[in-house]
This record gives C-alpha cells, structure tokens and sequence, in this order.
C-alpha cells in the first residue's frame, strides 16, 4: 500500500467508524477502488487501523473512563459475546472482508431497518443501566461481524431497545468500542504474524501506525459531529444513504461493472 492509498483508507475508517453506516464495509469498497489487491496485510490493516479510531474515544470522554467498577463490569458483561463469537467464527468472518456483494446487501437492508427505528424506538428520559441490558446490547454487536451492519449501528439499537436514550446509546456504544476493537486488533495482528511474520517488515508497521494515527486525528472530529446530528435528527438520513450507496452497488456488480478506479 502507498501512503495515499493509506491515508485515504484512515480517512474513510475515521470518518466512519462512529456513524451507523459501517466503517469496515466502507474500507472494503475503498480498498476496491482504489484497485488495492486483497492479501493478509491488508485485512489484518482494515481491522487494526479500527482501533486508532477508537482510542478518540479514550482521549474525548477520558474523565467517563473514571468511573466505578460497576460500568467496567458492564462493559465486560456487553464485550463478552462479541469475543466469543468472533473468536470461534474468526475464519469464517476473514472470508467476508473480500466481499463487496455481502457488504452492498448489508448495507441496504441496514438502511431500511434505519428508516423505521425512530418510530419504533423514542426513548425520552434517560435510565440507568443494568447488567442484563448490557448484555443484550452485546449481542446486538456480534450482528456487526457482517462487514456493512455497522457496530455503531447495531449497539446503539441496542442500546434503544434497551430503553436508552440516542444518546446514551451512542456513548455506551462508543465505550463498547474500546475493549471490543483492542480485543480484535489485538488477534488480528497476532495470527498474521503466527501465518505470516514476515508480514510485520519496516514498511508494513509503517503502514499501520500511519493508518492509526489518522484514523484517530479524523474520528476525532467525527465523533463530535455525530453525537450532536443523531441527537437532533436521528437516523433517517443515514438509512437513505445506506439505501443509496447499498443499491448502488448492487446494480454495478449486477452489470460486472469493475469498481477499481486505477
């Protein structure tokens, strides 16, 4: 990968990680059009770079990481099936990172179920979570390893089924991100360089230190902005946008359209 090519692809995962339109699903059509080849390096990169975005979230709500050991036991009760589950089903999950078709139709249908949750969920006063909620919420996450649900997306519903507010959803999701995208960057990089140590030269750990210190200069600015437009708004406009990009798609790899733009 080039530098462009990784600067670009950091932009793309900063800008949305934290919104409900799935940050690996968009790396994954970057990454085709940019016309950059598949390979262990650059899956193993998709998933880490993850992981500079979330730490904006360490560094913005640094003083709600200072709470008492109930909300990190909360954050271990939500963790834990997403760890399990990626974990047992890690191969199978690793073959869904080549498929845009996967991701073009997760994207569609996330965005029709987008559309609809602001009439079916309208929490208005906020409530204090407990350990079964959490759990549920966590559930929710593992729907996220189909590259095009979106993270974001499915634990912040999570979180409103739950009766949280968008907002109280939207942090928690945010604080769930941190051990969750640690726990995957973390196995990610240690089975590339079980299979593949060669993987991990100069020039490749370049590549991902560059790719996460943008990924994290770019969702700290994003994470502003989304706490404030989904208060406001909610998800309509982001369930069209999926729609559109996720129709898109689907009508060019019908018509075997190339998306590689090089």
């Amino acid at each position: 990968m080039s530098l462009l090519e990784t600067i670009l692809i950091a932009i793309v995962e900063g800008l949305t990680e934290f919104l409900p339109i799935s940050s690996t699903g968009h790396m994954i059509i970057a990454q085709k059009l940019l016309g950059i080849e598949s390979s262990p390096f650059t899956k193993a990169f998709i998933v880490n770079i993850q992981f500079g975005a979330i730490l904006s979230v360490v560094v913005l709500y640094w003083k709600r990481f200072f709470q008492n050991i109930n909300f990190y036991f909360k954050l271990l009760v939500a963790f834990i099936p997403a760890a399990i589950l990626g974990f047992l089903l890690k191969s199978h999950i690793d073959l869904l990172l080549d498929s845009v078709e996967t991701v073009a139709i997760a994207l569609l249908l996330g965005g029709l179920f987008l559309i609809g949750v602001d009439k079916w969920l309208k929490p208005k006063t906020e409530k204090e979570m407990n350990y079964p909620m959490a759990f549920r919420i966590g559930l929710f996450q593992c729907i996220a390893m189909i590259p095009g649900v979106s993270r974001s997306a499915a634990t912040i519903v999570g979180g409103m089924t739950q009766g949280l507010t968008r907002k109280q959803a939207a942090e928690f999701s945010f604080f769930l991100a941190v051990p969750t995208m640690f726990g995957a960057s973390a196995l990610e990089l240690y089975q590339a360089w079980n299979d593949v140590p060669e993987l991990f030269n100069r020039d490749n750990l370049g590549t991902l230190i560059t790719g996460n210190m943008v990924a994290f200069i770019v969702a700290m600015l994003a994470i502003r902005f989304f706490i404030s437009f989904l208060t406001k708004n909610g998800f309509r406009a982001f369930g069209w946008y999926r729609i559109i990009l996720g129709s898109v798609l689907l009508i060019l790899l019908a018509m075997k359209v190339s998306l590689s733009m090089v």
